[in-house]
C-alpha cells in the first residue's frame, strides 16, 4: 500500500530511462498512468480522472479553470464508474473508519460477551450466552458485524490505515455509493467464504475482508486506466504472503474479499456507458446472490 501525495506538480514528460515511457499524474507525482485528459492533455491517474463523453478530463477542465479558454462541461462531472463527484471525495472512507472506532470502543467498553453476540462463527454452543449461536443458527447478520469488529489494537490500527490508503485511491474513482456497495460485499464475501471452508466452531473478526476487496478493486482499478502494473503486483503479493504466513489469520476472508472486490470492480468501472447502472447493479445483485446461496448450502450441511 502507498499513500498518493496531494500536492500538486507540473506535468512531466516520460522518463527516458524507463522503458515503459509512462508519466507521473500532473497533481499526484509517483503516480505513473497512461492516461491524458482529453482537453489539455496533462497525464491524470484514477484519483484525479473525470468520466467525459469522450474519454476523461482532469479536475481544472471540469471545472473549467484550466486556462484553455474552454467552459465546463454542460453535463455533470462523472467518476471513471460513473458515480457523481464531490468536494470531499474520501467522505465514506472517514465514515467507514469511524464506526470501526466506535464500535472497538464498544469492545473495550461491554467486554467478551458484546464480541460473542457479533463475531463471525458458524455454530458452535457459547457458554458466556448458554446457547447455540452462528451464521448457521440464523444469525446472519454476524456475516456483517463481524467486518466492524476488533479486539486488539494492532489488530485496528493496521486495518484502518489500509482502509485510510486503499480508501483514499478507490473512492474518488468509483463514487461513494459504489465504493460503499463495493466495501460492504468485498466484506460479506469474505464472511462467507470463512464461514464456508473454515471450521463451523471457529470464531474471526475484523475488517481485513472489506480491505482487500479495496485492494481487488485497486488492481482492476489500475489495469482499467494502464497504470504500471509491477508496483501494484508487489504490494498484492506482500499481502498474500502476510496472509498465509502469519498465524491466526483468516485466510479465508481474505481471499474471498480480494475475489469479490476484484469482481464487483470489474463489473464497475468495465460496464458499457449505455448499459452501465444496469450491468453494475447486476454485477452486485449476482454477487449477493451468490453469497445467499452459500450460506444456504452451508447451513444446509450443518443443521
Amino acid at each position: 500500500m502507498e499513500q498518493v501525495p496531494g500536492s500538486p506538480k507540473e506535468p512531466q514528460g516520460p522518463d527516458p530511462r524507463d522503458p515503459a515511457g509512462l508519466p507521473d499524474c500532473y497533481r499526484h507525482p509517483g503516480s505513473e498512468t497512461g492516461i491524458s485528459c482529453t482537453r489539455c492533455e496533462r497525464p491524470i491517474c484514477p484519483q484525479c480522472m473525470v468520466s467525459a463523453s469522450v474519454g476523461f478530463q482532469c479536475p481544472e477542465c471540469v471545472r473549467g479553470g484550466s486556462g484553455t479558454g474552454h467552459s465546463a462541461s454542460a453535463s455533470a462531472p462523472r467518476t471513471i464508474a460513473g458515480g457523481s463527484l464531490h468536494d470531499d471525495s474520501f467522505l465514506v472512507t472517514k465514515v467507514l473508519i469511524a464506526l470501526n472506532v466506535a464500535v472497538y470502543a464498544l469492545v473495550l467498553a461491554l467486554g467478551e460477551r458484546f464480541v460473542s453476540e457479533v463475531e463471525l462463527i458458524g455454530y458452535a454452543y457459547s457458554p458466556q450466552l448458554d446457547e447455540i449461536v452462528g451464521v448457521a443458527h440464523d444469525q446472519w447478520y454476524r456475516l456483517l458485524t463481524a467486518v466492524f469488529l476488533h479486539q486488539e489494537l494492532s489488530h485496528i490500527l493496521f486495518n484502518l490505515l489500509g482502509l485510510w490508503f486503499l480508501g483514499r485511491m478507490v473512492e474518488p474513482a468509483l463514487g461513494r455509493g459504489r465504493y460503499l456497495a463495493l466495501y460492504l460485499l468485498s466484506g460479506l464475501g469474505g464472511s462467507t467464504l470463512a464461514f464456508v471452508i473454515a471450521a463451523p466452531n471457529q470464531p474471526s473478526l475484523g475488517a481485513s475482508g472489506a480491505i482487500f476487496g479495496l485492494m481487488g478493486a485497486f488492481v482492476v482499478l489500475a489495469r482499467r486506466v494502464r497504470m504500471d502494473m509491477r508496483p501494484v503486483a508487489i504490494i498484492l503479493a506482500i499481502s498474500l504472503v502476510m496472509t498465509f504466513a502469519r498465524p491466526d489469520i483468516s485466510w479465508e476472508g481474505h481471499i474471498g474479499g480480494l475475489v469479490t472486490g476484484a469482481l464487483i470492480a470489474a463489473g464497475l468501472v468495465y460496464a458499457p456507458r449505455a448499459r452501465r447502472r444496469l450491468v453494475q447493479t447486476a454485477t452486485c445483485a449476482v454477487v449477493l446472490l451468490a453469497v445467499v446461496v452459500a450460506v444456504l448450502a452451508r447451513t444446509a450441511a450443518l443443521v
